[in-house]
């Protein structure tokens, strides 16, 4: 097997989608690519790459809206959460990894942000999408102390069960670059150095003024 990994620019509020494949099968899934559906699906072509699946992270619209056309292009199922309102016709579960040639694809699902939400793992090369979970230096928005709560056992069972090695390609570029590494977040990131849930809800509640204090967008 011989890993193709590319984190596509496609719009939106600086939205990413990917291209994860086998080079060896010549098999690959695509990954939220929304806005542009055609770029990611390109880069497909490129590498001489048939798509196998379309794949969401979780069902916001910014991930969802180029579904339709990914799949057209491709002639790929959709595969999501089942409890996606995109009505997905593969339904990613916890034990049950989704092969991509040589490659076993798992995932964790992470409500919080979204209650669909799923994180994708590959762990031949460590590599964890964490859509809008987890971003560079920042977490997933919420609604609720509910919610917020649910993001943090969300994010403590990927950080419990995905190595500290493990490189991490969020759903936006909303850090300070593109990607990190697990270990990288954990040192830095300031919700992962909550001690507790309690710490977590009070950030959450605090970060527009901390946001505004570091100069951070």
């Amino acid at each position: 097997m011989q890993l193709i990994f590319e984190q596509v620019r496609v719009g939106g509020d600086r939205n990413f989608g990917y291209l994860l494949a086998d080079r060896s099968s010549r098999e690959g899934v695509l990954i939220d690519p929304s806005y542009t559906p055609e770029a990611v699906v390109q880069r497909a072509a490129d590498q001489h790459v048939t798509i196998t699946h379309v794949i969401n992270t979780h069902g916001h619209p910014d991930h969802v809206n180029g579904n339709a056309k990914a799949m057209e292009l491709t002639g790929a199922p959709l595969a999501a959460h089942a409890s996606s309102a995109e009505k997905p016709t593969v339904h990613l579960h916890e034990d049950q990894p989704l092969a991509v040639g040589a490659f076993r694809l798992s995932f964790f699902h992470t409500p919080g942000h979204c209650a669909d939400h799923v994180v994708i793992y590959e762990p031949s090369y460590r590599i964890v999408v964490t859509g809008d979970l987890l971003f560079v230096g920042k977490v997933g928005g919420t609604a609720t102390e509910e919610d917020h709560r649910t993001e943090w056992d969300s994010l403590c069972r990927v950080l419990d069960q995905v190595p500290d090695e493990a490189t991490v390609w969020p759903g936006h570029d909303y850090g300070v670059r593109p990607s990190s590494t697990l270990e990288l977040e954990k040192k830095t990131n300031p919700f992962l150095l909550c001690g507790d849930v309690d710490a977590f809800i009070k950030m959450k509640r605090d970060w527009p003024d901390y946001k505004k204090r570091l100069g951070l967008k």
